[in-house]
C-alpha cells in the first residue's frame, strides 16, 4: 500500500494515459463532427471567384476565394517557405495557414523569429498541453494564454494535486500529439450550440455567458481537444519540435481568492531542439541570477507574511533605491520637469471622475477613501488648481509617490509584482502641436537612462483601437506626430495596429537585458480622455479655452521591479555608482589598523560606501576573498609602507591586481567613475 492508502497498482495507474478518455471528450467530438459537416456543406456552396494575392515584395499571385489557402501560396513559392511558415498575415490580420482566403488581399508569411508568429506558436503549444492534461489527468480546462516565458493552462482538478512527478507522462503524451501532426481546425459556432458542447465545464459556460457578446464565436480543434479560442494557430501540432513542462502552481478562478481553487501547469516549446537547449542554458544562468537569491545573499530586501506584497528594504537595498531615484531626479532637473508631491489617500470621488479603479478602500468620517494606485488624477488636480496659460505649456510634472494596488496574493512575484511600490511617474500637459517634440524628448530621455544601465530596447507603436474614445481627427494627428517622432528619433520600431489604449495611442518599450531576455517595460502614453474627465483647460494665445493633451511617462516604472531586473542583469555585480558595497579596506597586519581606519574615514567623507575588516585571526587572503565574494567593487589593502606613502594597494572583485595608488588620486579617479556612471568598471 502507498502512504495514502492506495495499492501499488492503483498508484501506478495515476501515471498512465487515461483509458478510456473522459466521457466529455467523446461527447464533444460528436458535436464537433456535426458542426464540421455543416460547415463543409456551406463551404461547398461558396462561389470560388478569382482573387489576387499581393506579396510583400509586390508580386501578385492568383487564387480562388473560399478555396485557396496561404499554405498553398507558400508551397507555390517554395516548399521550404511553407515548412518554415508559422502563421499568415492577411491584410494585417493574423490568419491560419489552412484557412481559405476570401477576397483580394495582401499576404505575408511569418516565421518563428517574428514576435507575432512566436506568440501564435506558443499559444498553439498551450493547446497541445491542454490535450495532454485532459488525456492524462481528466481535468476541466479553463484558459490558456501564452506569456513572455512560454505558456500555461489553468484547470479545475479537484480530485488530486498535480506535481512534478506528472511532467514525464504529460510530455510523453504531448510528444504523441506532436508526432500525430494533428491539424488545427477552426469553426464558428453559435453561442447556444457552444453552451451545449461545454455544458460539462462550468468555467467555459461562465465565459460564454459573461464574456461572449456575439451570436457566434470561434472554436479550435486539435486531436481530441476542442476549446473556445479566437486563434489563429499553427497549421498542425507537428510544427512543434521541442516541448517541455516547466513548472506548476496554484491559483484561483480570475485571481479571485473567493472563487474556485485552480491548478496551473506551465510549458515552453520551440520549432527545433537547438532552441530548447539554448533556453535551458539560459534558465540555468537565470537561476544563478535570481533577484530573490541576490536580495537575500546581499541583504538588500526581504518580504514578511505580516505585510504580503510590501517589500522591506534593508540599508544596502535602500542605497540602490535612493540612488536610482536621485539619478532620475537629476535628469528631471536637466530636462525641465518639476517635481510635485501628491497625497497617498483620496476621496473615492476622485477615482470615479478619473474612471480608474482603486480597490484599497476604507471609511473616514463616513466617507469612502482609497489609497492611490496611480498619480495621474492627482496631477490633474494640480493642473486645475488655477487658470493655466499656453505660455506654461508644456508643463512637465514628476512624482515619486507611493502606490498601493491590492493584487491577488497568488499574483505577487517578489519585487516584480508587489502591492506597495514607487514609480518615476511623470505627466506632460501639452498642446496637440507640441506632441512631437515632447515624444522625442521622452524617447531621448529613455535612451539616455537605459544606455547608462546597460540595456538595449525595442520600440512598438500601438495605434487606435476599434473602440477608441474621443475625436478621430485628434487621434489621426497624434498618430502622425508619433510616427514622425519615432522616425526622427532614429531607432527601429514597428507598428502594432489597433492595440493602443482606448484613451490614446502609445509607445511600448521592451527592455533587453544582458541575457537577451525581453521585459515589457516603459510606456509613453497619450491620453485624450483624462483632460476631458477633469475638464482641464488652458487659455491659448487668442484668449480661448483649449483642452490639453496628457502624456504619461515612466522610464523606470516601478522602482522595485527595476531593482529586480538590474540585480539579474548585473548578476549581483553592481556598477560602482549603484553598488551598496563599494570598497573594503583590509589591513595587512593588526599594526596597520589605525591607518586602515583613516582610509575608511576619508573615503566615507567623500560619500563612498566603505567597510573595514580588522577581524583578528583571519588571514589577509581570506579577508580579500570574502570581500570579493560579497561583491565589493574594490579591496584597498594597506600596510606600513602604504601608511608612510599615503597610498593603498588596489584589487578589484574580479581578482585583478591594479597596483599601488596615492589615496588622493584614487579617490579622485573613483569620484570620476561614479559621476560618469561608468558601467563596466569593477
Amino acid at each position: 500500500m502507498s502512504g495514502d492508502g492506495k495499492s501499488k497498482d492503483e498508484d501506478e495507474n495515476l501515471y498512465k494515459e487515461l483509458d478510456p478518455w473522459p466521457i466529455f471528450i467523446q461527447e464533444r467530438l460528436e458535436l464537433w463532427n456535426q458542426f464540421k459537416e455543416k460547415y463543409d456543406a456551406e463551404l461547398n456552396f461558396k462561389i470560388n471567384e478569382s482573387i489576387s494575392i499581393t506579396l510583400p515584395d509586390g508580386t501578385v499571385m492568383s487564387g480562388f476565394s473560399w478555396k485557396t489557402t496561404p499554405y498553398e501560396i507558400a508551397m507555390e513559392i517554395s516548399e521550404s517557405l511553407a515548412d518554415d511558415s508559422v502563421i499568415a498575415k492577411v491584410d494585417d490580420e493574423l490568419w491560419d495557414l489552412d484557412r481559405p482566403l476570401e477576397k483580394d488581399c495582401k499576404l505575408k508569411l511569418l516565421k518563428f523569429d517574428d514576435s507575432e508568429a512566436e506568440t501564435v506558436f506558443l499559444h498553439s503549444s498551450a493547446h497541445i498541453l491542454g490535450e495532454a492534461l485532459e488525456r492524462t489527468i481528466g481535468v476541466h480546462l479553463c484558459c490558456s494564454p501564452q506569456i513572455q516565458s512560454g505558456f500555461y493552462y489553468d484547470m479545475f482538478c479537484p480530485h488530486r494535486q498535480i506535481d512534478s512527478s506528472d511532467y514525464p507522462l504529460i510530455e510523453e503524451v504531448a510528444k504523441k500529439i506532436i508526432e500525430d501532426k494533428q491539424p488545427f481546425e477552426r469553426l464558428e459556432i453559435s453561442k447556444e450550440d457552444l453552451l451545449e458542447m461545454f455544458k460539462y465545464n462550468k468555467f467555459k459556460v461562465r465565459i460564454l455567458n459573461e464574456k461572449i457578446t456575439t451570436p457566434v464565436t470561434t472554436i479550435y480543434r486539435c486531436g481530441s481537444l476542442i476549446d473556445l479560442c479566437r486563434g489563429p494557430h499553427i497549421q498542425h501540432t507537428g510544427k512543434v519540435k521541442a516541448f517541455k513542462v516547466t513548472k506548476n502552481s496554484n491559483t484561483y478562478w480570475e485571481d479571485d481568492e473567493k472563487a474556485e481553487y485552480l491548478q496551473r501547469v506551465y510549458g515552453i516549446s520551440f520549432p527545433d531542439d537547438k532552441r530548447l537547449k539554448e533556453w535551458e542554458q539560459l534558465q540555468d544562468e537565470s537561476a544563478k541570477r535570481d533577484h530573490r537569491k541576490i536580495g537575500k545573499d546581499q541583504e538588500l530586501f526581504f518580504f514578511h507574511e505580516l505585510s504580503p506584497g510590501a517589500c522591506f528594504f534593508q540599508p544596502k537595498g535602500v542605497f540602490i533605491y535612493n540612488t536610482l531615484i536621485d539619478f532620475i531626479r537629476s535628469e528631471y532637473c536637466n530636462r525641465g520637469y518639476e517635481e510635485v508631491f501628491t497625497p497617498n489617500i483620496f476621496n473615492s470621488k476622485l477615482w470615479m471622475t478619473s474612471g480608474h479603479y482603486a480597490d484599497d478602500k476604507f471609511e473616514v468620517e463616513k466617507k469612502q477613501f482609497a489609497l492611490k494606485p496611480m498619480n495621474c488624477p492627482g496631477h490633474c488636480l494640480i493642473f486645475d488648481n488655477r487658470v493655466r496659460s499656453w505660455r506654461e505649456l508644456p508643463l512637465r510634472l514628476a512624482d515619486f509617490g507611493v502606490f498601493h494596488r491590492n493584487d491577488p496574493l497568488g499574483a505577487l512575484t517578489d519585487l516584480t509584482r508587489v502591492r506597495r511600490f514607487q514609480k518615476d511617474d511623470a505627466h506632460i500637459f501639452c498642446t496637440v502641436n507640441q506632441i512631437k517634440n515632447e515624444i522625442i524628448g521622452s524617447l531621448k530621455f529613455m535612451k539616455h537612462v537605459y544606455s547608462i544601465l546597460g540595456f538595449t530596447f525595442d520600440i512598438c507603436l500601438s495605434t487606435r483601437p476599434k473602440n477608441f474614445l474621443g475625436d478621430i481627427n485628434i487621434w489621426n494627428e497624434a498618430e502622425r506626430q508619433l510616427k514622425e517622432s519615432l522616425n526622427e528619433f532614429g531607432a527601429n520600431w514597428k507598428e502594432n495596429s489597433e492595440d493602443g489604449s482606448i484613451y490614446g495611442p502609445k509607445i511600448d518599450i521592451t527592455l533587453i537585458d544582458s541575457l537577451k531576455r525581453p521585459f515589457q517595460y516603459a510606456t509613453i502614453q497619450l491620453d485624450f480622455q483624462l483632460p476631458k474627465r477633469f475638464n482641464l483647460n488652458y487659455i491659448d494665445e487668442n484668449d480661448e479655452k483649449k483642452r490639453p493633451i496628457i502624456i504619461h511617462q515612466a522610464i523606470f516604472g516601478s522602482i522595485e521591479r527595476m531593482i529586480a531586473i538590474l540585480a539579474e542583469n548585473y548578476a549581483g555585480k553592481w556598477p560602482l555608482w549603484l553598488s551598496p558595497r563599494q570598497i573594503m579596506v583590509v589591513p595587512m597586519f593588526s599594526q596597520s589598523n589605525d591607518y586602515a581606519e583613516q582610509v575608511q574615514q576619508m573615503l566615507r567623507s567623500h560619500n563612498f560606501l566603505c567597510d573595514l575588516n580588522t577581524e583578528p585571526d583571519v588571514t589577509m587572503g581570506k579577508k580579500i576573498l570574502a570581500a570579493q565574494n560579497a561583491q565589493y567593487n574594490f579591496v584597498f589593502i594597506v600596510g606600513e609602507n602604504e601608511r608612510k606613502r599615503k597610498t593603498i594597494r588596489l584589487r578589484s572583485r574580479n581578482d585583478k591586481i591594479d597596483g599601488e595608488f596615492r589615496l588622493d588620486n584614487i579617490v579622485r579617479e573613483l569620484k570620476n567613475i561614479v559621476n560618469k556612471k561608468v558601467l563596466n568598471c569593477q
